[in-house]
């Protein structure tokens, strides 16, 4: 079972870790993602953190239902919204459509994963193999289903992140090789979503929510773990 889990990391682009029968195969870092996604061959699975499906209208329901399992911290997950925001082309004309759209603004941390969300969803269009997953849930899974105490920048959050992932047999090197300058939390991201990917391709992966709502292009609009 070959997977890839991927993760945006800034200026570098993207950050894969690739996982083979549960155990860590390399890494991957590229500027954009449908080339990483090439670069990365026939994967069964590639798990993106990133969200890629969006509703006309209110928040998701996945992330309103992953914030209810995070608990402590929940607030990793944005409030996505819905799809015609991200039609607009500047940031206020953006909020204008998210205020009539959810009673709320969109946030300029939210707008500026503008490029990155749209670039995800357009591969995801054409690759059935694109899946959306949140590292935070499945560390809350590696833990025993326990949302973990420390955010994933500190000493000890950084930690108990690698250590779950070894713990469930993804071991990641102290030379990663291509993500080796990619931030520390980035690549535990995108372990955690290559330990996701591997649940995807076994059909045991959990989802967010049980009953997902679809998008425009009439697939589900959920977050799996």
């Amino acid at each position: 079972m070959d997977v890839l889990g991927v993760d945006a990391c800034g200026k570098q682009g993207w950050v894969g870790i690739r996982v083979m029968d549960g155990r860590y195969a390399g890494s991957l870092v590229d500027v954009r993602l449908e080339a990483l996604v090439e670069r990365a061959g026939e994967v069964s699975v590639i798990a993106v953190d990133m969200p890629l499906g969006l509703v006309e209208r209110g928040w998701r329901a996945a992330d309103l239902g992953a914030r209810v399992l995070l608990g402590q911290r929940r607030s990793t997950v944005f409030l996505v919204a819905p799809r015609p925001t991200w039609l607009e082309s500047e940031y206020v004309a953006a909020g204008d459509r998210c205020q009539e759209l959810t009673g709320q603004r969109l946030s300029r941390q939210a707008w500026a994963l503008a490029p990155k969300l749209l670039e995800a969803r357009a591969c995801r269009l054409a690759d059935e193999r694109i899946h959306e997953v949140h590292p935070e849930l499945s560390f809350r899974a590696l833990a025993g289903g326990m949302p973990l105490e420390c955010a994933k920048k500190t000493w000890r959050g950084q930690n108990t992140r690698r250590a779950l992932l070894a713990a469930a047999g993804v071991v990641l090197p102290d030379e990663l090789g291509e993500a080796d300058r990619v931030p520390a939390d980035d690549v535990l991201d995108a372990a955690a979503a290559a330990w996701s990917a591997d649940r995807i391709a076994r059909g045991v992966a959990e989802r967010v929510p049980e009953v997902p709502e679809l998008d425009a292009e009439g697939r589900a609009v959920e977050i799996l773990y």
